[in-house]
């Protein structure tokens, strides 16, 4: 499923408009994502966790010459999914 599609179904079923669904959507995202760049985690109880994880400096080898090589510390965003959507997705 695309964003198209997730707006469409959401729009259907709070029986909003496409319009005010996707302006809903965009903004919980970039509250999301601000959040995270400030360092905070999202909590959505039942949905999963946002959080950042802090990656070390590292030497990695390059494949195609076998060159170490210095791999920078980076941030990155983190998704872990809550007990109710873990064991919805596990459930066949």
């Amino acid at each position: 499923m695309n964003k198209g599609k997730l707006i469409d179904k959401v729009s259907k079923d709070a029986g909003i408009t496409k319009t005010l669904t996707g302006e809903v959507l965009d903004s919980v995202m970039e509250n999301i994502m601000k959040a995270l760049k400030a360092g905070e985690r999202v909590t959505l109880v039942g949905f999963g966790t946002f959080s950042v994880a802090d990656r070390a400096a590292r030497m990695a080898r390059n494949p195609q010459t076998g060159q170490l090589m210095k791999i920078k510390a980076t941030r990155a965003p983190k998704f872990k999914a809550g007990k109710d959507f873990a064991e919805l997705i596990a459930k066949k």
